[in-house]
């Protein structure tokens, strides 16, 4: 079973509407994906777990929508925006918004080839053309003139006009899928011209038995009451990171399943989420806190034997 078969098994396994997989499945076999961008469709090592989340998303895609998925950190929206191109057979453009992005890197520029002058076309156009899913991340750090480009883009014109060149009409597969966080440095509120081209959708956190899977399936081998503790961890951490005690520097999913992998490696417990977690944080009153946290939880001297089922 290929990777995307396995997606879809997962789904139907949490719940999510069949009517709405079936949908799925009838966009790919209208909007099948040529070779030539197969390598871009994603194959996502982690599977988000949230079934009321991917209803919603699934919902406003097949509508034809564009979509942004708002939320804290830890929440998982790039897998979700990884996981909905694989889902969609789609080939996929990440482009990772920051202060100095302009609009000619989002549609393309001139440029010389050694021998003259051509377009080269950006990731936006790419995907408008081939049917792509474009991933604006955090795209509440680009200022907005240059988020300004896509305005025709994603509303109902679904055109980008690039004088001197051609009129892209979109492509009908595809799909933009925006991210963003709230409050870190840098950002800023979405011009309500943009905003009101998505549909938003919160992210929740993830909840605690799904977590639990998500180790556990990342981690085949994983004893089952070590999966446990280890979620148990990281909402110990988010009660901590809730009331004030730590920022959420170690409120870090990656950084936690990081350790899992180290202490798979071979690493003691304490050594893997000291790197991975206690690490994140460069406040050494905070770190100790962080500290206590994983000592009250876990013990630090725990190798892999004793982890996972070898």
């Amino acid at each position: 079973m290929d990777r995307q078969e396995e997606l879809f098994a997962f789904l139907k396994e949490e719940g999510v509407s069949s009517d709405l997989l079936a949908q799925v499945r009838q966009f790919r076999a209208a909007y099948p994906s040529g070779e030539e961008w197969e390598y871009r469709i994603a194959n996502p090592a982690s599977f988000y777990y949230g079934k009321d989340v991917w209803e919603k998303a699934l919902a406003v895609l097949l509508a034809g929508e564009n979509l942004l998925l708002s939320g804290p950190k830890a929440t998982g929206k790039n897998v979700l925006a990884e996981n909905l191109s694989a889902l969609f057979g789609r080939p996929s453009w990440d482009i990772s918004f920051h202060i100095n992005m302009d609009a000619s890197f989002l549609i393309g520029t001139d440029t010389f080839d050694g021998q003259k002058v051509i377009f080269r076309p950006g990731p936006v156009s790419l995907a408008a053309e081939n049917g792509g899913f474009a991933v604006l991340d955090e795209i509440n750090m680009a200022k907005n003139e240059a988020l300004a480009v896509l305005h025709a883009t994603l509303d109902f014109r679904r055109v980008i006009d690039m004088p001197g060149y051609k009129k892209i009409a979109v492509h009908p597969a595809t799909r933009f899928i925006g991210t963003m966080n709230y409050g870190y440095a840098g950002t800023r509120d979405l011009n309500e011209a943009l905003c009101s081209r998505f549909a938003v959708l919160s992210m929740p956190l993830i909840r605690e038995e799904d977590l639990t899977k998500l180790i556990s399936r990342r981690f085949s081998d994983i004893r089952p009451e070590f999966a446990l503790q280890f979620a148990r961890l990281f909402y110990d951490l988010q009660k901590k990171a809730e009331h004030g005690d730590i920022s959420e520097r170690a409120l870090d999913l990656r950084g936690l399943l990081d350790a899992i992998a180290l202490v798979h490696t071979g690493l003691q417990t304490g050594q893997a989420l000291e790197m991975c977690v206690t690490n994140k944080t460069f406040d050494a009153y905070e770190r100790r806190l962080v500290s206590d946290v994983i000592a009250a939880r876990l013990p630090q001297d725990l190798r892999s034997a004793e982890v996972f089922q070898l």
